[in-house]
This record gives C-alpha cells, structure tokens and sequence, in this order.
C-alpha cells in the first residue's frame, strides 16, 4: 500500500510512489524543470500494462481527483490515459487538454473510508505521461509548477521534512556517475579516502550505461576497462564493484537540486531521491562535478564556457571565423528487428510532422556497447547483410555522411540541453517514430514484419557547457603536443565535431549536416590539472566533457575514456587533499610530483607525452592500408583531404571491404608528394589501390587515390 499522507480530506499521490508500475517506467531526467518524477507510457506503440496501487482513504466522502499531466504533442495528443478510482475510470482522458505539465480536474468520485485502488491506464503506448494525484474533498486546488512554492506543497503534503536531513560528512563528494565519476570514485576509495557518489539516474555508466549504450572511447587503460566491463544484462560492472568497496556510499536516483557556498568554497550540496522525495545534505571539504552539464558550477555560479569560439580567439583551425552559441546535441538511441509475423503500427501524422519523408533507419546500437549499426531502408531486403556504401552520400556532401552512425540522430545544438530537455528527447521521439512509420509504409513487402526491439527513453548527453579553470585546452595544445608541467592525465582520440543544419536550413532538422572525424596523428595528448580545477571555487573540482577546454579541443576530450582519465586524475587529487589537509590549489603548488606519480600507477597510463617525430609518408600510408582491413571505415575515409574521396568514388573507385591483408607493392616521390601503390588481398582477387600523399599544413593527406589492376607490370 502506498504510504501518502493526508492532510483532512486532502491525499496527494506522486506517480513515483505506485506500487506497481505496470509497464509504465519512472522518468526522473526532467524533475528540476517541471518539477518531480514522473511515470511514463513508453510502448513504441503498443498501450502498456496498467501502474496500479491502493491508497487510505482518511473519511467517506465525495472527492474531486485532480491530475497532473501533459499534452505532449498538443496538435494530436498521442499520450493520452485514464485514470480510475476505487473503480471507477474518471471520465477525462488525460495528456489531452492541449497543454504542457499542468493539474487537470479529471472529475469526481464518491469514495468509502478504507482502501482504495488507483489505477493509471494507456490507452496509446506513445509516451503518456503521469506526474501525481491529489484527491480533494474540501475544494481545494493543487498548486501547481516546479518553483519553491510547489515544492514546499509537495513536502507538507508527503509528510516530508521542511530542511534536507544530514548526510553525513566525506572526504569528498563526487555528483554524477558517469564512466569520469565512476573512476573519480573508485580512484579516491581504493586510496583511503571516504566518498559519497551522488548519481541521478539507477543505473551507473552515463552515456555508457544499460539505459544508453555507447562504449567509452579515447584513452582507456586498466582502471577504465574494469569499470566498464559489461555484465551479461548490460549494465556495467561498476556498481558490484563500489558495492564492495566500504570506502564508497552510493546514492542512486538522487538529484542534485542546490549548493551551499562560503566565498570561494562550496560547503554542501542537497539531493532529492527521486522515489521518495528525501532530501539529503552532503558536506565535503573537496567536491567533484563528473555530470557532464556543470550542474554544480550552474547552481554555484561558476564562471563557465558555451558554444564555439571564434577562430582568432584561441587561434584554432577548426574553429569558425565568428563564435557562436551551437554545441552538440542528444541522442535517442534505439534498434529494429524482424518480428516473426507482420505487425501494425498506429498513424502517427504528429511525428511524420517531424521526421517529413526520410526513411533510413541506420544508426542503431545493436547492443550495448555495439553502436553504429546499418538498418532497415525502402527498396533494401530485410534479410540482407546490413551494409554501408559510402557512395550513397547526398550530392554535395560530406561521403563520411554515408556512415551509420548513431550521432547522426542528433537535436538541441541550438537550445539549451538542460532547461527545454524534454523537449529535446520528445523531438527525437518523433522523428524516430515518423522515420519507423515511413520505412513499413514504403515498403510492405520487406517490412511488414518489422518491429521496434527497443528506443532509449533517456537521450545521450553531448557536450553543452563547460567550466572555466586556470587553462583552457585548446585545439592547438591538442595539435601540437603542448608540454604542460602539471600534466595529469592523458587523452586521445580525433576530434568529433558535429554540425548541425542551422534552424529552418533543412526540413530534417533531426539529423547532422555534418561531421568531421579528423585524426590528427593519432597520439595521446596531456591534460593538466589546471583544466580540472574551476577558477571560480578553490574546492571544486571536474571531470569528463564539461572541464575547461574549448568546444573544438573539447570534441575529443569529450570521450568516456578520456573523462575517466580526468576523473581518476580528480579523485587522486581529493585523497591527496585529505591526506595533506590542502584544498587542489595547495596539491598543485607543493604535491603535484605526488599526483603525477599515482596518477601513472593507477590508470596504467602515463599522464605525460612526450612527442615523438612526425610519421612519414609511408608510416600513414601503412595505418591507412591497416585501417581498410580492419574494417575501419571512419578512419580509413578521414584521411581523404578535400574532395578527393568524392572523386575516387566518382571515378570507380572503392576501398576494398574484405580484405584480409595488404602490402606496398609500388612507391614513387617528388618533392611535394609521395605514391604508394597498395595491394590488398581480396577473395575475388587482389586489388590495387594508388594513393598519391601531399604534405599540408605540417601533416600527410592523401589527395588522390586511383584503382590499378593488380596483375599490370608496376614500375
């Protein structure tokens, strides 16, 4: 029975607080926003199964039941539901008023002391969604909204305490539990230090958890890849491993809703649990912000970056030649399958509203982990090996668009990720379900069968804001392999930019213009401990996609792999702060050989390097024929500088996508340009491939590429 309280003949029920959910799911992402968890009706489609409970009802009497909804999509009302009392179905259908969150007055109902049963019943499957309900029988209304007045409601009414209860004092808080906060966690406890990892979400992993999927990138090392190992369900193994840990407390489905400060310090920070509405006080004397968003330093008022900088300012040759406010957007990941039999799915003109004609469904996560998928598409066999040509790219574009991958299903580079993110998943929701709908309408005869297996309701996060430290990261320190001296971790990967299509430029405005995965020489780079230190607060520290870097430099340190890098970097800093009674500047100044040290032995990775020679000609020749038989496409095409892939293409031209091995056969020089002829060994037969190699701008492109017949006489 659920425990609500009553106040006279007044009851409010949260949706969290059901004692059965049904197949309804608990919502919590959007709380701060609207103002509380939610239950939500994600069926893909198909009305899910009742959320049902039983409450006290205090006196007989006649009660108007009130509820707290939302239209989602005002034009069609797709998440529409009922609600019964002591069984009776109230007469409104609710997520039907045409409005956003708001309370609905859904009628009245004569109901007996005693219990009584509640019930939530879709009628959709298209992501109804239920907030609370208050049953009145005084003629009171519920205040409604998520400001401070709300909230104080919401806590006389649960019967909550009106100041946070005291959680207790750590060495160090970490907020967020991402693969960066997993590893700050772990770093700091296996070291001594005490630790409290508050984590918003039931899952621990962020972008790489169960609920999403994606595998860490960048600089991995030992202590990453035993975080996120994955389990056979596909979660992550961290969990059992802080579970085991007596120095980590972890408080999942915990949010993180205010910041006490003094001057320069933050002194406590206040999280609200999600199920239950507790609210709980945490006091540290270093604090870790491994959220991805700068939650802490929004609340606290750090000095914090946005958008792209223009290029004079740092000196970039990415960045564009004016700044402007765009930054990555979020993602809802999903896959298909090929049920055994043929399926319907409802019209949905509410989100081919969205999604218009397009009609692709590649870039699908297969499995968590296993991203970038190929999918189902008109005129394409659904019993066919799911492949990609990269000669399938719009005329005009980028060939790397060709790819199937899961980033291209990307929305909100142009708003703000965190006060209009429901928007932002919604719009994606949308266009999923209008691109699904138009694939089984166009072609009946290959998808009659087909079926969604899953869609995320929570989006991956990109890159949004970012904190300002002591140094900002740049493209060029990136470039160039900047020695820092209080270098502390090392990074890698190419730089991972996403474009958008301005507003209004394109009638698909779920998908990216483009995209540039630029390698650069594939070496790791330093980060130093003056882009994990906030300028603004001497005890806060960061780690992962929001630490201080610019947002072209931030496209590759933005990698799972390489926040948790920072976040181990970070989490050694906070034990060190206890140990020696210092706050990260007093580390920084007097015990940063100290960090370094552990830094190195526990990552496995050393947080210094040292450049070594440019490659030559025929080194990125060799990586580039190596990365056409592993298969790897992203870096295989990156190479290509200019139009030249284009024209390879255009001309006839085609990697080989089965080769098995590769040799330089053939190798001629000028004094601009260096050719390798490449042989690759193919089932059908050996082919050649030329490519002619040019130095620009201090590195080898490749800047023309023609096909030879592997038998002719080469000179």
């Amino acid at each position: 029975m659920t425990d609500t309280v009553t106040t006279k003949t007044r009851l409010l029920l949260e949706a969290e607080e059901f004692d059965d959910y049904g197949g309804w799911l608990l919502d919590s992402q959007f709380e701060i926003q609207m103002g509380s968890p939610y239950l939500l009706a994600h069926g893909l489609g198909r009305p899910v199964e009742d959320a049902v409970t039983t409450v006290e009802i205090p006196e007989s009497a006649e009660y108007t039941v009130w509820v707290r909804a939302k239209d989602w999509v005002p034009s069609h009302s797709p998440g529409r539901f009922t609600v019964s009392v002591g069984g009776t179905t109230m007469p409104i259908e609710l997520g039907a008023n045409g409005e956003d969150w708001m309370w609905q007055d859904a009628g009245t109902v004569a109901l007996a002391a005693g219990s009584t049963e509640l019930r939530l019943h879709d009628l959709t499957g298209f992501d109804g969604r239920c907030d609370a309900i208050y049953l009145a029988a005084d003629g009171s209304a519920p205040v409604d909204g998520a400001n401070e007045a709300a909230i104080a409601w919401r806590r006389e009414m649960r019967g909550l305490p009106t100041k946070p209860v005291d959680g207790g004092e750590y060495d160090v808080v970490v907020v967020g539990g991402g693969i960066a906060g997993c590893a700050a966690t772990l770093s700091a406890a296996r070291l001594g230090a005490k630790v409290a990892l508050i984590q918003d979400r039931p899952f621990l992993g962020g972008n790489a958890s169960k609920e999403i999927g994606l595998s860490p990138r960048g600089e991995a090392g030992p202590l990453i890849q035993e975080i996120a190992d994955r389990n056979e369900d596909g979660d992550i193994a961290a969990q059992a491993i802080f579970d085991a840990d007596p120095n980590i407390d972890l408080f999942l489905e915990s949010r993180i809703y205010d910041v006490a400060t003094e001057g320069r310090r933050l002194v406590s920070v206040d999280a609200r649990a999600s199920r239950t509405g507790v609210e709980t006080r945490f006091r540290a004397p270093v604090f870790i912000d491994t959220t991805g968003g700068a939650i802490l330093g929004q609340i606290a008022g750090a000095e914090l970056l946005s958008g792209q900088e223009g290029r004079d300012e740092y000196g970039e040759p990415r960045a564009p030649e004016q700044g402007d406010g765009m930054h990555h957007g979020n993602t809802v990941f999903f896959r298909t399958r090929i049920g055994d039999e043929p399926s319907e799915f409802p019209d949905v003109p509410w989100a081919t509203e969205i999604s218009k004609d397009y009609a692709n469904l590649s870039g699908q996560l297969s499995q968590p982990g296993v991203e970038n998928t190929p999918g189902p598409r008109p005129g394409q066999p659904a019993d066919a090996d799911p492949v990609f040509d990269f000669t399938e790219a719009p005329a005009g574009t980028n060939p790397m668009m060709a790819f199937p991958a899961t980033h291209f299903w990307e929305y909100g580079q142009w708003l703000d990720l965190q006060a209009e993110a429901e928007r932002v998943r919604d719009h994606l929701l949308r266009a999923l379900y209008g691109t699904f709908s138009n694939v089984k309408r166009l072609d009946p005869e290959h998808y009659s069968n087909l079926e969604f297996d899953w869609v995320a309701h929570v989006p991956a996060q990109g890159e949004f804001v970012r904190y300002r430290g002591e140094h900002v990261l740049t493209e060029v320190d990136i470039r160039e392999h900047t020695e820092f001296h209080d270098a502390v971790a090392r990074n890698d990967g190419a730089f991972c930019l996403h474009y958008p299509f301005e507003p209004g430029e394109s009638e698909y405005d779920f998908r990216l213009k483009d995209w540039v995965w630029d390698t650069r020489d594939d070496k790791p780079y330093a980060i130093p401990l003056r882009c994990l230190m906030s300028i603004s607060f001497d005890n806060l520290l960061m780690a992962g996609k929001h630490i201080s870097v610019t947002h072209v430099a931030g496209s590759s340190v933005k990698l799972m792999g390489n926040g948790g890098q920072h976040g181990a970097a970070v989490g050694i800093t906070a034990y060190l702060c206890a140990e020696h009674g210092t706050d990260p500047r007093g580390i920084y100044d007097s015990h940063l050989g100290e960090l370094q040290r552990l830094a190195t032995e526990m990552t496995g990775c050393g947080h210094l390097h040292l450049p070594e020679p440019p490659p030559t000609a025929r080194q990125i020749a060799e990586r580039h024929a190596q990365a056409v038989v592993d298969g790897d496409h992203e870096t295989a095409c990156a190479a290509f500088y200019g139009r030249s892939f284009k024209d390879f293409t255009a001309a006839g031209g085609m990697l080989p996508t089965d080769a098995s091995g590769w040799e330089i056969v053939a190798e001629r020089a000028d004094l601009t340009w260096q050719e390798f002829t490449t042989r690759y060994d193919t089932p059908g037969g050996a082919i050649d491939v030329v490519n002619r190699w040019h130095l620009l701008v201090g590195e080898w492109q490749l800047t023309d590429a023609s096909m030879a017949e592997a038998n002719a006489e080469i000179s």
